[in-house]
């Protein structure tokens, strides 16, 4: 249920490299309706807590150039709820600028930290397990993370082991690691002793300010000082400052790996980060030749694709399988869905060779 010292930050600033040519510079994926639902991802994420967290208590921290996209979705926040970073640092800073920020307001805060992209199926079993982080962080000395069992040997996630007590609701996490290669991911999936992390973390705002003075102090100091410009005019010049002073690093690099007081609470509750384009096709609805369609298709002897185009534009396809066909706005890409991890690569290429407007 609502809590008056709940409180969640959504990281909304990515721009979603891998899911290109969706995900662009001036329209990341989270500003989107990419499962076609009526509701762009951002506007899920901040729906799904709204039984935990009072409006007024949710902040969105985001690259100042979404500032407009973000009001446009959200109109309820206000301007001192979307917290524009000046530029790009990873996780790690534009958590700590919403948790100092927060701290501010209310040192009792009890803080969800959220992606902005994530798919969630069982809402209902995901919102009682976050229920039960947030109760067992109130008032101790913990991070808590989601912890999801794994499906198959993703290098992109993050892999948690807990200790061995099988019967414990919130488990005491052992190693914490960020993207492992793919003989070690193999490994984890092996064993069955790991789980995924979800990127989704529970800590009141003492706990996770003290974090970030142990593990990354020149980003606490820099936080630290400019705390009696929150929420004056004065907060965009001193921010400059202090993300100037901030190393680029996950969150994840950052503490999680640290931490000696991490905790895990295992959550089945139909999750993805939605991250790539393979993760989107293995949630959508297929057709009876396997495929996840979404525009103006016709398709022959075509399975196992996932095809997204516009809906003005008519599409023939045929004798594909296993492949990805996206276009939006100027660009067409067609790739095997098996190599989607170059994708990244083919995005920075066509900035190289072809302009930022192709990005």
């Amino acid at each position: 249920m609502k809590h008056p010292h709940n409180y969640l930050i959504i990281m909304a600033g990515g721009i979603g490299s891998r899911f290109w040519p969706f995900s662009r510079n001036y329209f990341p994926k989270q500003f989107q309706d990419i499962l076609d639902t009526g509701k762009t991802l951002l506007q899920q994420t901040a729906q799904r807590f709204k039984p935990l967290c009072p409006e007024e208590n949710i902040f969105i921290v985001t690259n100042k150039k979404y500032a407009g996209l973000v009001k446009h979705q959200l109109p309820f926040l206000s301007d001192e709820q979307i917290l524009l970073e000046p530029i790009m640092r990873n996780t790690a800073p534009c958590i700590a600028y919403a948790a100092y920020k927060i701290r501010e307001k209310d040192p009792e805060a009890n803080i969800i930290i959220s992606p902005s992209d994530h798919l969630i199926i069982d809402t209902y079993s995901f919102i009682e397990q976050i229920e039960i982080a947030l109760k067992d962080s109130r008032y101790q000395d913990k991070i808590i993370t989601l912890g999801i069992k794994p499906t198959r040997p993703d290098t992109g996630y993050g892999y948690i082991q807990t200790e061995t007590r099988q019967y414990d609701t919130i488990k005491k996490v052992k190693l914490f690691t960020e993207k492992p290669n793919a003989q070690l991911a193999e490994a984890f999936l092996e064993s069955g002793d790991f789980l995924w992390n979800a990127g989704i973390f529970i800590a009141n705002v003492q706990t996770l300010t003290h974090a970030f003075e142990k593990y990354q102090c020149d980003i606490a100091d820099a936080f630290e000082e400019m705390r009696t410009a929150f929420y004056t005019t004065s907060e965009p010049v001193l921010l400059k400052k202090a993300y100037s002073h901030c190393h680029p690093i996950s969150i994840d690099y950052g503490i999680m790996e640290k931490a000696d007081n991490v905790y895990v609470v295992p959550c089945d509750c139909g999750w993805s980060d939605l991250g790539t384009w393979k993760s989107l096709y293995e949630v959508m609805p297929k057709d009876k030749n396997k495929n996840v369609v979404s525009g103006n298709i016709i398709a022959h002897e075509t399975t196992n694709c996932i095809v997204k185009t516009p809906k003005d534009r008519l599409v023939v396809l045929q004798g594909l399988d296993n492949m990805i066909i996206a276009e939006h706005d100027n660009v067409l890409l067609i790739c095997k869905k098996d190599e989607e991890q170059r994708i990244k690569n083919f995005r920075e290429e066509a900035q190289t060779k072809k302009g930022e407007k192709f990005c």
